[in-house]
C-alpha cells in the first residue's frame, strides 16, 4: 500500500511539472463531409467499438442487470444510416444510456479536442433554465460577454432571435457572432452581439469574506487546481476558516482529489478516502496523499450542489465522514464512478466506467449523492436577480457571521 501510495505521489509530482505544458487552444475544425457508403461503413466501426469496450471494460461483468450483449444490434442500423458525427453520437448516446449510469459517454470528436486542449469556442456564459426562464449564473472572465458586461442574475430572453430550446445543443465557432437580447437587473432589454471566443471555462477564484474567513472556489479537480489551492492554504495559514465552493465542479483527477483531502489534514497518518472496486470484484483501500499539503488547520465550510459530481462529492463526503468540515447547500449528483476514456475510429472517445467506488459509510455514492449537514432550499430567481448566495449566507451563518 505504501508503495501505490508513493508512486501515485510520484506520478502526480510529475503531472505537476507538466501542467504548463497544455496543448496550445485551437478551434475543432469539422473534416470534410463523407461519401454514404464511407460515412456508413465508419459509422458501424465506431458503433461497435463503442459496444465492444463496455463488454470488455466496463466494470460490472453483469452490467447491472441489462442486457448488453442484446443491444448490440439494436442501434446498429440507426447509426450507420446517421450523416454525420452529430446524429451518430446522438444514437451512440442513447446505446450508452441503456445502462443509466454516470461516466459512461460516446464524446464525438469536437468535444474530445475541446476536452484535450482544455478550450471551446463560446461567449463565455453559464445559464440555468429556473421557472420557465434562462438565468445567467456565471460571467467567464475573459469572454465576450464578461466585455460586454453581462451579469449573474440577468435573463436571457432570445439567442438569434429565438427562444432558448433546452433540448438543442449549441455549436459556437469563431467568428459567427451570436445574438443575444437580455432584461439586465434594472428591467431593462439589451440586445448584444457576442463574438465567440477560445475560453477555459475552469476557473478559480478567491476571496476575503466577513470576519477574516476566505472564499475558494475551482471548478475541477485538475494538478493545476490543487496547486493553486495548496498555495492559497498557504498564503492564508492564520485565516480562522475557509469555504469551499464545489457547486461547479464536476470532477477530475484522482490523484488531485487525494491530494486535496490531505491539504486540510495536519496528523502523521494518511486519511482513509474508501474503497474502489474493480470489474474482477478485487477492493482497493485508497488514501489521501501529501505533496505539498499546507496542512491547513482552520475551519471548513464545503458548498456543494447537483453540479457537484465524482471527485467533489468524495471530497465532501470524506471531509464529512472526518468530522474535518460543515457541508452545506444540496444534495450531489450521485455520479461517482472511476472511468477512463479509450479512442474510437473517426477521432472520438468513449468514457467507461472502470471502478466503482464505495464510501467510508460502506455505501456506494453512485446514484445516492452527498446530503448536506446544513441543507439549503435552492437559490429562486429573485435571490439570482438580487445578488443573494443563499449557500454562502448559510455557511457564514453557521460560521457566526452575519
Amino acid at each position: 500500500m505504501k508503495r501505490a501510495r508513493m508512486m501515485i505521489a510520484v506520478l502526480a509530482a510529475v503531472a505537476l511539472g507538466l501542467a504548463g505544458c497544455a496543448t496550445i487552444p485551437t478551434e475543432y475544425r469539422e473534416p470534410a463531409p463523407l461519401a454514404a457508403e464511407t460515412r456508413a461503413a465508419l459509422n458501424l466501426r465506431i458503433h461497435d467499438r463503442v459496444w465492444e469496450l463496455v463488454r470488455d471494460k466496463y466494470f460490472d461483468e453483469k452490467f447491472r442487470g441489462v442486457d448488453w450483449p442484446g443491444l448490440r444490434e439494436k442501434y446498429r442500423a440507426e447509426a450507420a444510416a446517421a450523416p454525420d458525427d452529430t446524429a451518430l453520437y446522438r444514437v451512440l448516446g442513447r446505446l450508452c444510456a441503456e445502462l443509466k449510469q454516470s461516466h459512461l459517454a460516446a464524446l464525438p470528436p469536437r468535444t474530445v479536442h475541446e476536452k484535450d486542449t482544455e478550450h471551446r469556442a463560446a461567449v463565455g456564459l453559464r445559464w440555468l433554465n429556473l421557472d420557465g426562464k434562462r438565468i445567467v449564473t456565471d460571467v467567464i472572465p475573459g469572454g465576450s460577454a464578461a466585455e460586454a458586461g453581462v451579469q449573474p442574475g440577468w435573463l436571457i430572453q432570445t439567442r438569434d432571435g429565438r427562444e432558448i430550446d433546452e433540448r438543442e445543443v449549441f455549436v459556437s465557432r469563431l467568428g459567427q457572432p451570436v445574438g443575444f437580447s437580455f432584461l439586465d437587473l434594472e428591467e431593462r432589454v439589451v440586445t448584444l452581439s457576442l463574438e465567440p471566443r477560445l475560453l477555459d471555462f475552469e476557473r478559480q477564484v478567491a476571496r476575503d469574506l466577513p470576519g477574516g474567513y476566505r472564499y475558494l472556489r475551482f471548478d475541477r479537480f485538475s494538478l493545476a487546481s490543487m496547486r493553486w489551492l495548496s498555495a492559497e492554504l498557504k498564503a492564508h495559514r492564520v485565516t480562522p476558516g475557509v469555504v469551499i465552493d464545489l457547486r461547479q465542479n464536476p470532477g477530475g483527477n484522482v490523484a488531485a482529489n487525494l491530494m486535496a483531502v490531505e491539504e486540510f489534514f495536519d496528523r502523521p497518518k494518511s486519511v482513509p478516502m474508501g474503497r474502489f472496486v474493480r470489474r474482477s470484484g478485487k477492493e482497493r483501500e485508497t488514501h489521501g496523499f501529501a505533496l505539498f499539503s499546507a496542512h491547513y488547520v482552520g475551519k471548513v465550510m464545503v458548498l456543494i450542489g447537483p453540479g457537484s459530481a465524482s471527485a467533489s462529492e468524495i471530497f465532501a463526503h470524506v471531509m464529512q465522514q472526518e468530522k474535518r468540515a460543515t457541508v452545506v447547500g444540496r444534495r450531489t449528483a450521485g455520479a461517482v464512478i472511476v472511468s477512463r476514456f479509450y479512442d474510437l475510429p473517426g477521432g472520438g472517445q468513449l468514457q467507461v466506467p472502470i471502478q466503482d467506488y464505495v464510501g467510508r459509510d460502506g455505501l456506494r455514492l453512485e446514484g445516492r449523492g452527498v446530503t448536506p449537514d446544513i441543507v439549503v432550499p435552492a437559490p429562486k430567481i429573485a435571490d439570482w436577480r438580487a445578488g443573494r448566495d443563499v449557500d454562502l449566507q448559510a455557511a457564514l451563518g453557521a460560521l457566526g457571521q452575519p
